[in-house]
């Protein structure tokens, strides 16, 4: 009956997200998937963080869409997310929450806030990033770089990760005492912080160094796509599997891991 409730909630959920166009239909169908096992083998702490991130981000994703527009045209995902997207956001968070039904620990706990806090923070990021009038800096020599640029960062878009890390912190904590899960307050919120700026850093690191980019054979862009300005782009740098949604799978296991090693010292 649970794993039926599950089905029902994520299909309602995916189905208004697909007719908001906030996901395509393969991520509509991912998130359906993951929806699922998140009611079915969790409880509402599980299925809430997600709902809170996925929501959140969306709803970030649409505001002042017409000023992101043209930096949008230089990554490889936009603000209507498919599988891959879906799968790299939640995945990992998904992998937890089965292990947790396994085999029970407040350890799996931490380590799930701290990846949905890692990716929160990571779309927060680019979303108040974009709309930053100061222009970005690398994060590996500091110089400024062009908005958009992988690795770039902001001080808007860092204070945004950690509101992002704390949110998902906030609402883990509101979501354990619904449900009656018995975790650590005080880590739930390091938990959150940790994973968040970790996940969001972490990200930002990736994408200047090992990230593929591409090069813009009319405007000279490096860029994310495979094609700009209606011309194929040139390989420039990085690993080829290394793709956007490589990086935020990765970065976000980062963040679960910080925050669970945090959670083991308090």
């Amino acid at each position: 009956m649970v794993w039926l409730i599950g089905a029902l909630c994520a299909l309602a959920v995916a189905g208004a997200a697909y007719r908001k166009r906030s996901l395509t239909l393969s991520g509509a169908a991912a998130a359906f998937v993951m929806g699922t096992i998140y009611f079915g083998a969790g409880n509402l702490l599980w299925f809430g963080i997600l709902l809170v991130f996925f929501v959140s981000s969306s709803l970030l994703s649409k505001f002042k869409q017409a000023n992101k527009a043209e930096l949008e045209k230089s990554y490889a995902k936009t603000g209507t997310r498919d599988a891959g997207q879906v799968f790299a956001n939640g995945g990992a968070g998904m992998l937890l929450c089965l292990f947790h039904a396994i085999w029970p620990h407040s350890g799996w706990i931490y380590a799930f806030i701290g990846v949905m806090a890692a990716v929160t923070a990571d779309t927060w990021a680019t979303e108040w990033g974009g709309l930053s009038r100061r222009p970005p800096r690398s994060v590996l020599t500091g110089k400024i770089v062009p908005p958009g640029t992988s690795g770039g960062v902001t001080l808007m878009g860092s204070s945004a990760a950690a509101a992002g890390g704390l949110l998902i912190a906030l609402f883990g904590w509101l979501f354990a005492l619904l449900s009656g899960t018995d975790v650590f307050w005080g880590g739930l919120w390091l938990a959150g912080l940790t994973g968040g700026l970790a996940g969001a850093f972490s990200d930002s690191f990736l994408g200047a160094t090992v990230q593929v980019m591409y090069r813009c054979p009319v405007c000279g862009k490096d860029v994310e796509v495979l094609e700009h300005c209606g011309q194929p782009t040139r390989r420039i740098r990085g690993w080829r599997w290394m793709n956007n949604d490589a990086v935020n799978f990765i970065s976000s296991c980062i963040g679960g891991l910080a925050a669970w090693l945090l959670a083991l010292v308090v």
